[in-house]
């Protein structure tokens, strides 16, 4: 039993995803996934919004091979806050093929960073939505940024798209490459044209080091349809907002499985059904060899590239 008790209705990660028909290019990468727990083995964080499922790294890379990637990219999960010891052993445990994305905090030391750097650590993690973390003043963030900075790490920034009016300033002054998660969150409900999805396309238009995941249709989709028993053209509703962001900027997107799914409330997906919705939002063999393998390899591996 583990010592602690999910969050009530918590999904757990789909048991048995189907193989997905679409076949990955060789040395694809999973650029956004994580680890929970195990509880027992990695506590949970005692400043935690929510209570996950274990979800282990033995499992993450089970489904890594299943699907067909190569490579992970594990990024931190709140419910850990910032002790990456759970995220860190993952990647130590990978033979090479996991790097990592973690939190940290101000009183963080240099020889702290390094070792995390020595364990596969290429980014931070900056959270800015509201029902799964604290807020951090900006000046601590801004300072991590220019510690981080000088091991070449990168920024992830998460946040809803209502809230980049607010944070523009200060993600446009980050002295790293910024990678948005999920496109930040757009609207879909508001259509590909809406005011709120301009400014996103313009943010990254603006600024060069700004990129992109084009992950989590399951978290934006309103009118779907689900990844689940067998649907081939799931979430359709998203496949315009990620499909523009690829070809606009084919060069500075990623794309992640999100397993095992965190906070998920209406339906869990099929992991390859999701990896069935790449070939919509990046139709061309080379636009999928660019977001699969050439970007992260860039941004994760460059001493491969």
């Amino acid at each position: 039993m583990s010592q602690f008790e999910k969050t009530p209705g918590w999904l757990d990660w789909y048991q048995g995803p189907s193989k997905p028909k679409f076949q990955l290019p060789a040395g694809a990468v999973d650029a956004h996934c994580h680890v929970f727990g195990p509880g027992n083995e990695f506590p949970f964080a005692p400043e935690r919004k929510y209570t996950p499922c274990d979800a282990s790294k033995a499992q993450l890379f089970a489904l890594r091979d299943h699907l067909g990637f190569a490579r992970n990219v594990v990024v931190q999960a709140t419910c850990h806050g910032a002790d990456n010891r759970a995220m860190v052993d993952a990647c130590q445990s990978s033979g090479g093929k996991a790097r990592g994305v973690a939190t940290v905090k101000r009183s963080i030391s240099d020889a702290e960073l390094q070792q995390l750097h020595d364990a596969g650590v290429r980014g931070v993690r900056f959270n800015f939505v509201k029902r799964l973390v604290d807020f951090t003043p900006k000046d601590e963030l801004m300072e991590i940024a220019g510690r981080i900075a000088k091991l070449g790490w990168h920024v992830v920034i998460y946040f809803e798209a209502v809230d980049l009016p607010e944070l523009w300033d200060f993600f446009t002054a980050l002295p790293t490459t910024v990678v948005v998660d999920h496109m930040g969150r757009p609207d879909i409900a508001k259509g590909v044209d809406s005011e709120e999805f301009a400014l996103f396309l313009k943010f990254m238009r603006e600024h060069q080091n700004v990129w992109s995941k084009v992950s989590c249709p399951e978290r934006l989709s309103v009118t779907g349809p689900k990844a689940l028993h067998g649907e081939q053209s799931a979430y359709r509703d998203v496949v315009p907002f990620a499909r523009r962001v690829v070809e606009e900027f084919p060069e500075r997107v990623l794309w992640g499985t999100d397993w095992p799914h965190p906070n998920l409330k209406d339906h869990m997906p099929d992991d390859g059904l999701l990896v069935d919705f790449i070939p919509h939002i990046a139709p061309t063999a080379e636009l999928q060899r660019k977001l699969l393998v050439d970007n992260p390899m860039r941004l994760y591996w460059p001493e491969e590239v």
